[in-house]
């Protein structure tokens, strides 16, 4: 008998504890979630209110309501972030925001609408607002990019790429409203390499190529341009005395 009313208590005790906790686990999701309730780690540059005003998201919100999937593409693309995690948390109650900015090696130039916008590019090739870029902390940048559009991203991919693997010291990429590519390199001066972007590499590898033979011959200082929009046939343009 004792034994039974043991177990009934135990197996009374239980039961109050799961429905206390399943009480305490809906109080808590539908608990609203103000900005003070959002953490931030991985960056100290952005703030609560960053998230805030980044988001479609009306806070105050209630904790189930939180769509964290849109909240992290929001705050990826608003933001210029390389990633971002967001999860809903009861303990301690509210929002944990976890980003991974983007690191520019580039100053940037964009027109939207019409506007000039400025900013930086990262190795990607994509665009960086300016607003989000914590420009106390960042280094001294030698790369200037005019013209940038999201369909230049890879190209400009390629291009910074083949900056690490050669001996290139290009210093101006300049994209014209109609997408001609022009870059100016630190001893080759300016290259023209025109409209397809298919060809980059090729082009970037006799640009190599060509800097390499005329530092050995200490002829760079007498070129005014390189033409290699059509590779095969590259066209020297040197200054005249």
């Amino acid at each position: 008998m004792k034994n039974q009313k043991g177990i009934k208590n135990r197996s009374f005790f239980l039961l109050i504890s799961f429905l206390f906790l399943t009480s305490l686990l809906s109080i808590k999701t539908l608990k609203k979630v103000h900005p003070q309730n959002i953490r931030i780690s991985g960056n100290e540059f952005f703030s609560q209110n960053d998230v805030v005003k980044n988001s479609s998201l009306n806070f105050p919100i209630r904790l189930i309501f939180v769509e964290t999937n849109l909240l992290e593409k929001e705050l990826k693309q608003n933001l210029s972030l390389k990633n971002v995690y967001v999860n809903r948390e009861l303990f301690p109650f509210g929002l944990k925001v976890h980003i991974d900015t983007r690191t520019p090696i580039a100053y940037g130039e964009r027109f939207l609408n019409d506007e000039k916008i400025l900013g930086f590019i990262d190795k990607d090739g994509i665009f960086i607002n300016k607003q989000n870029v914590d420009e106390k902390n960042l280094k001294k940048l030698t790369i200037q990019v005019f013209g940038w559009k999201e369909k230049f991203k890879k190209l400009l991919s390629e291009i910074f790429l083949a900056m690490e693997n050669y001996e290139l010291e290009i210093v101006k990429i300049t994209f014209s409203s109609d997408g001609f590519l022009t870059v100016e390199e630190k001893d080759l001066k300016t290259i023209f390499l025109g409209f397809k972007p298919d060809l980059i590499n090729y082009q970037l590898q006799i640009i190599n190529n060509l800097k390499s033979e005329f530092e050995k011959k200490s002829f760079s200082k007498k070129i005014d341009n390189i033409d290699l929009t059509n590779p095969d046939k590259p066209k020297i343009k040197v200054f005249k005395p």
